[in-house]
């Protein structure tokens, strides 16, 4: 067993050990590696319209934004906390993604907050994607592999749980001045998500992939 941070679990009856309990669920590795996958295709979709599109460019770029804001947030209280303590050069590696990520949440608010018709909106796009692709890669084919030899299925499950909630419960715009490191942002971005998601709610933004024309 790692020394993955795992959450507390309730007590086991008779004495049963973690690895005997079947943890229903994702992999925290695998529901990450499905957010990059989702995240390049809405670059895809902003940065080369394919002909016919069925969805408004707006529409793309809010579910571009909230589904950013959510996996940035979950990555922080989930997955960098997870390389520091496994990885024997986890602590720089995830100085470096929590850096990475403050610059991507700029990138993402210049976007957020740029119209479609001013000029400088395909350049923060262009930008955003940039980003995007680099992290992607430099997770999923760097670190990722790493974690997945040191830490086992359960515990993998165990965190893919807990980013399923943190998604749930974080915000959907880029707010690059909260805290990025627990225990600090495990407090802080469901309580700014609760003044997003009213926002969104009263203005019909679109922020989930699956409500978007396909």
């Amino acid at each position: 067993m790692s020394a993955a941070p795992l959450p507390p679990l309730p007590p086991v009856p008779g004495g049963i050990e973690d690895d005997d309990v079947d943890f229903g669920g994702r992999s925290m590795l695998d529901l990450l590696d499905e957010d990059h996958r989702q995240l390049t295709q809405l670059c895809d979709r902003l940065t080369t319209p394919r002909e016919q599109e069925p969805a408004k460019p707006q529409d793309i770029e809010d579910v571009l934004v909230a589904t950013l804001a959510r996996h940035l947030s979950a990555e922080e209280q989930y997955l960098y906390p997870t390389v520091k303590a496994v990885l024997p050069d986890g602590d720089p590696i995830a100085s470096q993604e929590v850096a990475a990520d403050a610059e991507l949440l700029l990138a993402l608010q210049r976007l957020h907050v740029t119209p479609a018709a001013d000029d400088a909106y395909q350049a923060a796009l262009d930008a955003v994607a940039a980003h995007v692709r680099s992290h992607a890669h430099r997770t999923g084919e760097e670190v990722f592999p790493r974690l997945r030899e040191q830490c086992s299925d359960t515990e993998l499950v165990r965190l893919g749980n807990r980013v399923l909630i943190a998604r749930g419960a974080a915000p959907t715009r880029p707010h690059p001045n909260t805290p990025a490191r627990p225990p600090l942002n495990k407090l802080v971005d469901p309580a700014v998500a609760v003044v997003d998601k009213v926002r969104d709610v009263l203005t019909r933004r679109t922020t989930w992939p699956e409500d978007l024309a396909s």
